[in-house]
């Protein structure tokens, strides 16, 4: 059992979104069906064939159900409401006239939104639960497993490569045929099939459009609907390029990142390629776990920083941006090397600078594998780990 970093109020309602996997379940029954709690808590679980029968032919069989327990239950958990979305009208009146506490899971916030666009109305709380980060890996954390197979909490119960490369490839394929067919997003499954593992091998680079369309063999509108279904599904997320003017960096092209390493490989079918220091496959793994490591930490403590990307005038790159309105916005260089290459950190000092217009007072941080702490140039140059905490301590 690993100890998250989200925290979860105890008297409100809330949902919990996540992808399939994430531990959504496993997390409820740690905080709300303990041995003291079990008896205040009726627990639905929509993924029971015969339960997800009984309420999507009469959801409001739910609110007579709730009634007739003995002593009744304070709060109600449904897990994977998305397949039912309906019973939210039914959440929705008991939350308002019974006061009960609901806590709503779901794998995909498509389905839900056009079920009741606007998820109650903030009378639950959003939250959301990803693949697990380092601090919770803890002494279980390797940095080269996490590379090869990704985070989700049941590969660290899996013991063979052998078993975690089935593992990840029955996940891709569930993926397949409980979130798209299931949910009916697209008609076609083939070309989306096609468009799976060449969105994988474009993970972390420009978003080309244009050529995705010609390889799957549909349109641009197409692919630009194919990338909205995976981040409703919550399979990945787009980093936009970074404009001052959020309006201006809408106009330029994103990148696309799965949102796990071991599912991104398993999509493009490298899980049988080693992932070797040194070699360009290494570095870009590298560079999508710490940007996954600071994604996933800038949610559960909710800081609200929108991430970005910097692509030089130049034609360089800056890794990662974060920023909020009437701050400094922090520069992130992410290299897998063991050594800091000053002359890379003075060219990160260079465009800090030019995006903060201060000489002196901007953040950058250059994180590496390098285990030395330095400053050059106005550059806070640390080990991964070190810079990440310091980057969300001082924040």
């Amino acid at each position: 059992m690993f100890k998250r970093i989200i925290e979860l109020p105890d008297k409100h309602s809330l949902f919990l979104f996540g992808p399939r996997g994430t531990g959504k379940s496993t997390l409820l029954q740690l905080l709300y069906l303990d041995k003291k709690k079990a008896k205040q808590v009726l627990y639905i679980d929509l993924l029971d064939d015969d339960i997800f029968e009984r309420y999507i032919r009469k959801p409001q069989s739910l609110e007579n159900e709730i009634k007739f327990i003995n002593p009744r239950p304070k709060i109600i958990i449904i897990d994977e409401i998305q397949r039912v979305p309906r019973l939210l009208n039914l959440v929705h009146k008991m939350i308002e006239n019974d006061k009960l506490i609901f806590i709503l899971t779901g794998s995909s916030a498509r389905k839900i939104k056009r079920g009741a666009a606007n998820l109650l109305a903030g009378r639950a709380f959003l939250y959301s639960l990803f693949p697990l980060t380092s601090s919770e890996l803890a002494t279980n954390f390797d940095l080269n497993e996490v590379l090869r197979w990704g985070a989700l909490p049941k590969i660290f119960q899996l013991t063979t490569d052998k078993d975690k490369d089935k593992f990840l490839q029955s996940y891709t394929r569930t993926y397949l045929k409980e979130e798209i067919i299931a949910e009916q997003v697209t008609r076609k499954l083939e070309p989306f099939r096609d468009f799976l593992e060449i969105a994988a091998q474009s993970n972390g680079k420009i978003v080309n459009y244009a050529s995705i369309a010609r390889d799957v063999g549909v349109d641009i509108k197409t692919v630009k609907s194919y990338f909205q279904i995976l981040e409703d599904t919550l399979v990945g997320f787009y980093l936009n390029a970074y404009h001052q003017s959020i309006r201006k960096s809408q106009r330029l092209k994103p990148k696309f990142y799965f949102f796990d390493i071991g599912v991104k490989r398993s999509l493009e079918r490298t899980l049988d390629i080693p992932c070797n220091p040194r070699t360009s496959f290494y570095g870009e793994a590298f560079e999508h776990f710490v940007i996954l490591e600071i994604f996933r930490i800038n949610c559960y403590l909710e800081k609200e920083f929108r991430l970005s990307y910097f692509q030089t005038h130049d034609g360089g790159e800056i890794d990662l941006i974060l920023s909020k309105p009437r701050r400094i916005p922090i520069l992130i260089e992410i290299k897998s090397s063991k050594n800091i290459n000053e002359i890379e950190v003075r060219s990160l000092a260079k465009y800090a600078r030019e995006i903060s217009k201060e000489s002196d007072n901007f953040q950058a941080f250059y994180l590496s594998q390098d285990t030395s702490k330095q400053n050059i140039d106005g550059v806070r140059c640390l080990p991964w780990n070190v810079g990440i905490n310091e980057i969300f301590k001082t924040s």
